[in-house]
């Protein structure tokens, strides 16, 4: 009969510790409920506050809500509208105003789906009363769906699509 190596076994039982170590030392991503409802009213009343400053203060303001991230990007209608951050803040710094001098937003069905404690979707209905820069108005619906991260200090939207529909 072989006779064992006597280092097969402490070899062998350090190898499956090795491997299953992992699985006991991770921490679950799952949420609890109370900091899924931390992240649920967090990024509502970032949606609030949204409204509130976008209708305060003209489509500028949006640049406040924008996440300065490599991630950034913005669609509608299908397509992608702002590519990055930097695309985004120079439309809206530079060119927004130009067309819209003033917007009145407001959210209905306001749903956020806590993905960690720094992610979030969020989608909910939108109104929207434009004032154009000539003056002309039209009233814009639809549905805006994205993803907020909190950065450390506050909630900002990394991704944003908005649905118009069709007008009536």
């Amino acid at each position: 009969m072989k006779k064992l190596n006597i280092l097969f076994f402490p070899a062998c039982f350090g190898f499956i510790v090795l491997m299953i170590s992992p699985a006991f030392s991770c921490k679950s991503n799952k949420l609890t409920a109370d900091e899924s409802a931390v992240v649920k009213d967090s990024v509502t009343q970032m949606a609030a506050h949204i409204a509130r400053d976008i209708s305060s203060n003209g489509p500028t303001a949006w640049l406040h809500y924008f996440e300065n991230d490599p991630g950034f990007f913005m669609a509608s209608g299908g397509q992608i509208a702002l590519k990055d951050y930097p695309t985004a803040k120079t439309f809206v710094r530079d060119t927004l105003p130009k067309m819209i001098s003033k917007i009145n937003l407001q959210w209905k069905n306001v749903k956020v789906d806590p993905l960690t404690d720094s992610f979030a979707a969020m989608g909910a209905d939108f109104h929207e009363d434009i004032v154009m820069a000539g003056g002309a108005t039209m009233a814009v619906d639809g549905y805006f769906t994205g993803t907020a991260h909190f950065d450390g200090s506050n909630w900002r939207l990394r991704t944003l699509n908005w649905a118009v529909k069709p007008g009536k």
